[in-house]
């Protein structure tokens, strides 16, 4: 389940990478680690990410963050871009990638498995849809907590 922070900062995080032409594709925050560490992920909407683009963002948003005072205590702050194995949000990158490789990870098992391998098929109000060797798969949205490109093209 995502921490109960993540639409706050992303609400905080979106205009100033939005100013630098950017997005905020992921945003995780691990409170398990210590100290916690938030982990941003952007794309540069003109030509691939670079690392200047994290450099430029996490200097622009740090300060801004901070004050926010929405993150109480000591944490790391880490701006990095998605790569291949991006995980996927929007509903203008499920109907982009459709029929490509992906891994989609559930909350809890869905027919004893928590992971799925397959073949993006559609992103509806209420499964994500899958082929896998030629069967069709379709897993519950409330279940998902995860979809992601593969890179391994088994299915």
């Amino acid at each position: 389940m995502a921490h109960p922070l993540i639409p706050d900062i992303v609400a905080c995080a979106k205009p100033i990478a939005e100013s630098l032409g950017l997005e905020v594709v992921d945003v995780v925050f691990q409170t398990n680690k210590k100290p916690p560490v938030l982990r941003i992920d952007i794309r540069n909407l003109e030509q691939d990410t670079g690392l200047e683009d994290c450099e430029q963002f996490s200097r622009a948003f740090d300060p801004h963050l901070e004050s926010q005072n929405l993150i109480p205590g000591a944490y790391v702050l880490e701006v990095s871009s998605p790569g291949t194995t991006r995980t996927l949000s929007l509903d203008r990158e499920f109907v982009a990638f459709r029929g490509f490789p992906v891994v989609v990870k559930t909350y809890a098992p869905y027919k004893d498995k928590k992971e799925w391998r397959g073949n993006l098929q559609q992103r509806d109000d209420e499964m994500i849809r899958l082929t896998q060797k030629g069967k069709a798969i379709a897993i519950p949205r409330e279940l998902v907590a995860k979809v992601q490109l593969d890179d391994q093209t088994e299915s």
